[in-house]
């Protein structure tokens, strides 16, 4: 959750040059399966698109101010990003620009605030916005 935490900051201090969005997928630990033992939430596998919606509602509360959206039960954008199970992406123009490590522990939010730092200097934007996480 600290990570979804940055995230947020990420996604708050760069809202006016990025539009956001959390894709949730597939429950990487449904309480009945492999449940973390840290897990805020007890989220039993997706076993129809509906118990996914009402997943991506806690989802939400995590993240308020960022849209998230529902992969579909085939999970086809899951398959199509390789995220399994956290992935950061940013898309220009229809085509990735970056593509994060594989997650929990592939990817770096780090990076993600970089990269947007740098094309926030490429539109010549200041960023007045002090948040901090």
């Amino acid at each position: 959750m600290a990570r979804l935490k940055a995230f947020q900051g990420v996604v708050q201090q760069n809202a006016d040059i990025a539009d956001s969005i959390v894709l949730y997928i597939e429950e990487a630990h449904p309480s009945d399966g492999w449940m973390s033992t840290d897990a805020p939430y007890q989220i039993p596998k997706h076993r129809c698109l509906e118990d996914r919606l009402k997943a991506a509602q806690l989802m939400h509360l995590e993240v308020p101010g960022c849209i998230v959206v529902v992969d579909s039960m085939e999970n086809s954008s899951n398959a199509a990003y390789g995220a399994y199970f956290d992935r950061l992406y940013i898309l220009q123009e229809g085509k990735i620009v970056y593509q994060g490590g594989r997650g929990p522990e592939g990817y770096r939010i780090s990076e993600l605030r970089d990269w947007l730092e740098q094309y926030r200097e490429k539109l010549g934007k200041p960023n007045n916005i002090v948040i901090n996480v």
